[in-house]
């Protein structure tokens, strides 16, 4: 219900008319929507809503599996109402409704292909396939695909793609983006490909780089001099230094560090001159790190190569994946302070997001940061504290912080007083510690705590609403991702 303002009592003279309502408006507003049952419905609300939601209704399409029985796919309406066609700019294939596993849908394949070959602006397609069965239907599907402006492909697939659609694949040129993950066959890293891209490609993930020789994962990514994303597994942690001088442009990087592959290089090298400068290192602005080998071969390899990757100021964003924690024992990886001194003299002023996962950090760590990382933003990590009045010191001095996520290990100092039992009333203490604080999330283990301003409505007609500051606690697993 809309009430006329008091103190704005000019602001409806005249009842609101929904076709007075300015179009171009409408799809800004809509595209804000991620539940497709919301643009449906305001496809419903009338005919100018209808013509600002449904190309936002088509633009991305995915097919999927609903159950046994019955199968909900784009290409049935796009047949049926080809206009739609035009909006259409992402595709997701699953690979299980073209295998003939549903008999009563025998054309689902030949139809998806008229209606595909219909969308001729499409710029992305994805296929989806998680059986152990090597079948044509993907190379029909590339033929159709690219006579389209196709700008994006991504393969994710448990077999082996084989022979047939990889010389098809390597013949597309154009692509600004790649991702290819399959489980089983040899690792394809755009092996003949590569020369074909190096103008256009600015995003890439290759899922299965382990064995290939470290010489050949230079020679390809050499080609590609404007790549901005890169993700790599199982790529050598010892050629990633190569590897990121041959990509001044890069700007985020997602790789492995396996452990015991990876010896330090020397920074300089002897010349008939001298000593000659590293080569040039691309100003990285994220980083994400997985490993499963926190150092057991030696103290400092990981982080020393970690520093290594990031000379340059600029960093913005630092993720940790380390899978070899063991909650049940109370064990978590340590951050070294070291690693922190070091990351600070150099991206103290461009870090914002620190998301190292269980890793754990020390108080003082924690306060190293929150004081030394002005633009922190983001903090996410494992600590050990005695009471909640340490933890709200220790991050006291983290003025633009929006997000905080601990995991501690509480550890009282007097067994007797159980001041260590977080609750929304410590969170929102928390978030309005300071005039200026921008804390708005805190997670302490599952529970969320998301804070907000909100404007209640008047008590009584006439007055006006009062505002007040919310906390919700929801229970979340990893709503970072780290």
């Amino acid at each position: 219900m809309i009430r006329h303002s008091q103190r704005s009592p000019c602001l409806f003279r005249t009842p609101f008319a929904l076709q007075d309502l300015p179009v171009d408006i409408l799809p800004p507003i809509l595209v804000q929507l991620s539940d497709r049952k919301d643009l449906h419905a305001c496809a419903l609300v009338s005919k100018v809503f209808n013509r600002a939601a449904t190309p936002l209704l088509y633009q991305t399409l995915d097919s999927r599996i609903i159950s046994r029985s019955v199968v909900h796919h784009p290409a049935t309406t796009l047949l049926q109402r080809p206009q739609y066609a035009q909006y259409v700019r992402h595709v997701t294939e699953t690979g299980a409704i073209h295998r003939g596993a549903l008999p009563r849908y025998a054309h689902i394949t030949g139809d998806t292909l008229k209606a595909l070959a219909l969308c001729k602006n499409l710029e992305s397609m994805t296929w989806v396939d998680d059986s152990s069965t090597t079948d044509s239907v993907l190379l029909s599907f590339l033929a159709v695909v690219r006579v389209h402006p196709l700008r994006e492909i991504s393969i994710r697939s448990h077999s082996d793609i084989g022979s047939a659609v990889w010389s098809e694949l390597i013949t597309l040129t154009g692509l600004r983006k790649i991702s290819i993950w399959c489980m089983e066959g040899p690792p394809r890293v755009l092996q003949g490909w590569s020369e074909l891209l190096g103008s256009t490609l600015t995003h890439l993930e290759l899922g299965r780089c382990a064995g290939v020789p470290p010489t050949i994962l230079i020679s390809v990514l050499s080609q590609l001099p404007k790549l901005k994303d890169l993700r790599l597994k199982g790529a050598p942690a010892a050629a990633m230094p190569s590897i990121l001088t041959c990509l001044p442009g890069l700007r985020s990087l997602d790789t492995e560090y396996p452990g015991a592959y990876y010896h330090r290089r020397p920074s300089a090298r002897a010349t008939t001159d001298g000593i000659s400068p590293p080569p040039p290192f691309p100003a990285l602005r994220e980083l994400t790190v997985r490993t499963s080998s926190m150092d057991s071969d030696g103290p400092t390899n990981l982080w020393s190569w970690i520093r290594e990757l990031v000379p340059k100021p600029g960093l913005e964003t630092f993720k940790l994946h380390a899978f070899v924690n063991n909650r049940d024992m109370g064990y978590h990886t340590g951050i070294p302070r070291i690693f922190l001194l070091d990351l600070a003299r150099v991206q103290k002023t461009s870090l914002k997001h620190f998301m190292v996962g269980d890793a754990s950090l020390t108080l003082n760590g924690v306060a190293y940061l929150c004081s030394e990382f002005p633009n922190l933003e983001t903090l996410v990590c494992s600590t050990a504290s005695p009471n909640i009045k340490t933890i709200a010191e220790t991050i006291s001095s983290a003025k633009n912080l929006q997000t905080l996520r601990l995991d501690v290990q509480w550890i009282p100092n007097d067994p007797s007083v159980d001041d260590t039992n977080f609750t929304v009333q410590h969170a929102k203490n928390l978030m309005l510690r300071t005039e200026d604080s921008k804390l708005r999330a805190i997670a302490m283990g599952p529970t969320l705590y998301t804070g907000k301003w909100v404007l209640e409505e008047p008590k009584e007609e006439g007055q006006g609403g009062e505002l007040r500051f919310q906390v919700m606690p929801d229970f979340t697993k990893d709503r970072w991702q780290t």
